[in-house]
């Protein structure tokens, strides 16, 4: 085996390991699906949402060349993806790089309501705890750094254009 046959072999022994066995995971080539909404529901061992290795949904290619492959996390309901740039989300961030996601909805089936706004709230709950805390970026979904004030496991309530999702995310400590 060559050495590009020992690091995907590599790769895909670090994603086995870091999957969690709660549903089947995405084949390498696959398209991603979306999670049923059963499974956005933390697990008891942690964060529900998993991240997503495959390529993007076809709705979600925008702006990207060839077939993207990148970290992204879908929302309970399948109406919005999560891209991680900065996957590892972490905080604090210690190295420099930012907490990089890009927010991509599933385009609407009817059109929008008018007297709802675009720009994209996010409500995001600590796991277990009462801390809440509320991020927006405006004109909706799109490029932003969203960092949370401690790691942990968040669920994130998105709200924009009358639409709604939720997912959880996870933050690792710094």
């Amino acid at each position: 085996m060559g050495s590009r046959g020992r690091l995907v072999l590599a790769a895909v022994v670090l994603l086995a390991a870091c999957t969690p066995t709660d549903g089947p995971a995405t084949p390498a080539g696959a398209a991603a699906t979306p999670a049923p909404p059963s499974a956005a529901a933390p697990a008891a061992t942690g964060c529900g949402s998993r991240v997503e290795t495959g390529l993007l949904p076809e709705w979600a290619h925008g702006g990207f060349r060839g077939e993207p492959r990148i970290a992204h996390v879908f929302g309970a309901k399948g109406e919005i993806v999560a891209v991680l740039f900065g996957h590892p989300l972490r905080q604090p961030r210690t190295d420099g790089s930012n907490n990089k996601i890009l927010w991509v909805p599933r385009p609407a089936t009817t059109s929008p309501d008018p007297t709802s706004s675009p720009t994209l709230v996010i409500t995001a709950t600590l796991h277990g705890t009462d801390t809440r805390v509320t991020r927006q970026v405006t004109g909706g979904p799109g490029p932003s750094i969203i960092d949370l004030p401690q790691p942990g496991c968040w669920h994130l309530d998105l709200r924009w254009s009358g639409r709604t999702d939720t997912m959880d995310l996870v933050y690792a400590d710094g």
